[in-house]
């Protein structure tokens, strides 16, 4: 196994039950086989994902250790080499981020092309801690990276800070855009202003979208889309004739000719549908926690030839398409404001009980800072 010099064992921050602070505990380091990897985490964020396991509204194996947002070098690599998603050679020191989601590549859905779905399907930072399996969420000093894991070289110009979250807001927002098509000269509403909502302003507007409509009810994050390329950002508390009059008078009195949806919440879900053009398309990533049940008007679906498209995570090609934007969109576009505050792994309750409080788009931890 080739490696740079590392301890025996690392610290992780274990998730044992709901309501109970995180433990950070010392397990011994893996021993690596085939093309496995094992990464110093040097940078891994906060993502709501977490804080919905943390709080007990999202359904997470316990004990595990969370955290799917990270990036970090590599410290060692099995005897048969390692490889990135294009099957070129890493090598020791690289600083890497990888898939949140790991997927084989050869079942039947993988073969559709929907590896988020993938019959064998494996999530880091949602995993259960086992005896052979510790070092498999971003709470940690390291991550062991499964063989067949897609793997990404981070570019030099992207900060850990703003690389971290890239495996998961990103690169979902990627797969996002994807499904709604080239957003050149189109006119486009973004549902929510978090993380998501505020890297889908700076991918459409690097896009070329001629209008970036923010629809937000939290007034801090308005101000902040306009750092990232929106056109203009909408108090969504406001009442339905006042959002739709300036929606048409944005769009030439047609509608928007896209619509992302970012919040989950069923009334963006069906304020959004109103607001679209004849033959526009609806993209929902949002909704992944429960609610009541949308009420769908599917007569003016059909009359209107609206499309509407769900997105769950991504594959891998979105997370190489969300490196090179944010290399492209270093020195446009604020992300490491994003990150409200940062801290050690010592401090891991600290830091969630931050981001739970505060709610900025994310928290970072810095598992080697003291």
């Amino acid at each position: 196994m080739n490696e740079i010099e590392v301890p025996p064992d690392g610290r992780v921050a274990v998730f044992r039950a709901v309501g109970e602070p995180l433990t950070v505990e010392h397990y011994p380091l893996p021993q690596l086989v085939g093309t496995e990897v094992l990464v110093k985490v040097r940078c891994s964020t906060i993502c709501g994902s977490d804080l919905h396991s943390y709080s007990g509204s999202r359904h997470s194996p316990m004990p595990c250790v969370l955290g799917h947002e990270m990036v970090g070098i590599i410290v060692a690599i099995g005897p048969d080499g390692a490889f990135d998603f294009r099957r070129r050679p890493l090598q020791l020191g690289d600083r890497i981020t990888w898939s949140m989601v790991w997927s084989c590549g050869q079942c039947f859905y993988c073969q559709q092309g929907i590896r988020s779905k993938c019959e064998k399907l494996m999530k880091f930072g949602h995993e259960e801690l086992t005896a052979n399996r510790v070092f498999i969420g971003g709470m940690a000093e390291y991550c062991q990276l499964p063989e067949g894991t897609s793997i990404f070289q981070v570019p030099d110009n992207v900060p850990d800070v703003v690389a971290s979250p890239s495996n998961c807001a990103t690169a979902t927002v990627a797969a996002t855009i994807r499904y709604a098509g080239p957003l050149k000269d189109k006119s486009v509403i973004i549902h929510g202003a978090g993380m998501l909502g505020q890297t889908a302003c700076a991918m459409a507007s690097l896009g070329g979208a001629a209008e970036i409509i923010v629809l937000e009810p939290n007034l801090r994050r308005r101000e902040q889309t306009m750092k990232f390329g929106a056109t203009v950002a909408v108090d969504s508390g406001q009442s339905l004739d006042t959002i739709r009059s300036l929606v048409l008078e944005r769009t030439c009195g047609r509608g928007a000719d896209v619509s992302i949806e970012l919040s989950g919440y069923p009334e963006a879900i069906e304020l959004g549908l109103g607001l679209l053009r004849f033959g526009g398309t609806m993209v929902l990533a949002g909704s992944t926690f429960p609610t009541r049940a949308v009420q769908l008007p599917a007569e003016q679906v059909v009359r209107r030839l609206l499309q509407i498209v769900g997105v769950y995570n991504y594959n891998p090609e979105d997370l190489e398409a969300g490196l090179e934007f944010l290399s492209k969109a270093q020195g446009r576009f604020p992300f490491a404001e994003l990150v409200g505050k940062s801290f050690s792994l010592s401090e891991i309750n600290s830091a969630f009980t931050f981001a739970r409080e505060q709610r900025p788009p994310r928290v970072a931890v810095f598992p080697w800072s003291q």
